[in-house]
């Protein structure tokens, strides 16, 4: 009608441009978790292992198997300590049904690399492997839960009954997203501050006062989308 002020619709959320990257997708995740520090960082609050872990290089992401018909494993991102422990890091958005078997997988295609690594007519060799950590990143609950509320948890080989760890260089640790409740007010570990950080960043519009801290500043630096180039 003639007259008549149309006013245009109210700009969801959705709408809304974010101003720092998902970490939760395969470039948002390499871009923050390739840079050296921040890996360290994360490693010695999710690992807690004594000692933690003073130094680390990036390995080949790209494990072939051992024939040309076999399927080569690809990870997200794979770590090499100082003292030459492997530590698998993998981010899984997506419910995957066989996804423990795939863990296992991993776990194994790193055994066999070590087991051929300068093996070859070494005498000497006496089946000494490295440890190797697996940690999962999900975004969705890997089966059903004793203890719904514990979004991280450690799993090693232990006999049936007594608990004892038959083995402990295998260490799986699985963070399950979904169990993760806490806003931004309820957060005040470090762990909270980075599983919070990993669900939540691309939520955010600034830096939150309890992430003012060198490791976390350096992070959304690299997360900000207005630094980015067109192609990124």
């Amino acid at each position: 009608m003639a007259g008549k002020v149309v006013k245009s619709p109210k700009k969801s959320k959705t709408q809304d441009l974010s101003v720092f990257i998902n970490l939760l997708t395969d470039f948002g995740f390499k871009r923050v978790f390739g840079i050296k520090e921040v890996m360290l960082d994360f490693l010695n609050t999710v690992l807690d292992i004594p000692g933690g872990v003073a130094d680390l290089n990036y390995g080949n992401v790209e494990i072939l198997g051992l024939t040309k018909e076999d399927r080569k494993a690809i990870y997200d991102l794979i770590c090499i300590t100082g003292n030459g422990e492997r530590i698998i890091v993998e981010i899984q958005n997506i419910e995957q049904e066989y996804y423990k078997d795939r863990m296992l997988v991993y776990i194994s295609q790193l055994i066999q690399e070590q087991n051929v690594q300068g093996k070859v007519g070494d005498k000497d060799w006496n089946y000494k492997l490295d440890k190797i950590y697996s940690i999962n990143i999900l975004n969705f609950v890997l089966g059903k839960k004793k203890n719904p509320k514990k979004y991280l948890s450690h799993w090693l080989i232990k006999e049936r009954d007594t608990h004892e760890v038959l083995y402990d260089k295998l260490t799986f640790v699985c963070v399950e997203l979904p169990l993760f409740n806490k806003k931004l007010r309820g957060v005040k570990t470090a762990l909270e501050q980075w599983i919070f950080l990993i669900k939540s960043l691309h939520e955010l519009k600034n830096i939150p006062k309890k992430y003012k801290t060198e490791i976390f500043e350096k992070i959304f630096e690299m997360a900000k989308i207005a630094k980015m180039n067109k192609k990124k």
